[in-house]
């Protein structure tokens, strides 16, 4: 709940700056169940040296917190969606065979422990398709615009003495499209899409979101998001996919 409290102070105190010249915002936490799967990988030398997330690490479903704000601004200003997604997974497992992990060589058949953590930051500026929502009556909604997101990646694994880490932040160049579609004031559905693939990198990320209003400008909305990472920089081998629903609540006006 800290944790909770802590990225939802973040966001607002990034976006407060601008809040002032601001002609709607939209502000919103919640929790995502994800669900992992793929493999890690440091300093690589043979498919053995990969090791996979959910039979070798025993990672399973991890329930955090997310937080987004968005900020439309007035005049010819591009408008602002930050977004804030901690993402952490560690345990026990094991190998059956014997494996690198950067420069440490663990054996087989023995347990060690692991953590993961790919937090992850992102800061897009939009503009709406021209005229659109007017010539649809305010039903529908098409934005679109780069999008910067700043990946914090962590490994590390340990069996009995021996240690080994890895540390990246790296800032990834993404394009932002997204989608809502509002048949009546009470139901709003929404799509996103954030992704870039170069050389052998690629990062997708996809939500969907139906948000119900009870009260005015309140808001409840629960949704499916699908997140496909895979980096080869600096050494790190690894492809992470983190798929689940979520819930939120928020407001806009």
């Amino acid at each position: 709940m800290k944790k909770y409290l802590l990225y939802s102070v973040a966001l607002m105190s990034f976006s407060y700056p601008v809040l002032t010249h601001a002609i709607g915002i939209e502000a919103s936490i919640g929790i995502w169940n994800q669900d992992p799967s793929g493999y890690i990988g440091y300093k690589v030398q043979n498919e053995a040296d990969r090791i996979d997330v959910n039979q070798n690490l025993g990672y399973g479903k991890k329930t955090r917190p997310i937080g987004r704000v968005k900020i439309d601004l007035p005049f010819f200003l591009p408008n602002i969606y930050v977004m804030a997604t901690p993402m952490k997974f560690e345990g026990t497992g094991r190998k059956g065979t014997d494996f690198k992990f950067g420069d440490k060589t663990y054996r087989a058949n023995q347990t060690f422990y692991s953590e993961v953590k790919a937090d992850h930051y992102d800061i897009a500026l939009y503009y709406r398709v021209p005229f659109l929502k007017g010539l649809t009556k305010g039903v529908l909604n098409v934005e679109f615009g780069p999008n910067i997101r700043v990946l914090d990646l962590s490994l590390k694994v340990q069996q009995e003495n021996i240690t080994e880490s890895k540390k990246l932040t790296v800032p990834v160049p993404m394009l932002y499209v997204g989608i809502q579609l509002q048949p009546t004031k009470f139901l709003k559905a929404e799509g996103e899409l954030r992704g870039i693939s170069y050389s052998s990198n690629h990062y997708y990320d996809f939500i969907g979101r139906l948000k119900i209003y009870p009260h005015k400008a309140l808001f409840l909305a629960g949704g499916y998001r699908y997140q496909e990472l895979k980096v080869k920089e600096s050494s790190v081998d690894t492809k992470l996919k983190l798929k689940g629903p979520f819930v939120e609540a928020g407001f806009e006006f």
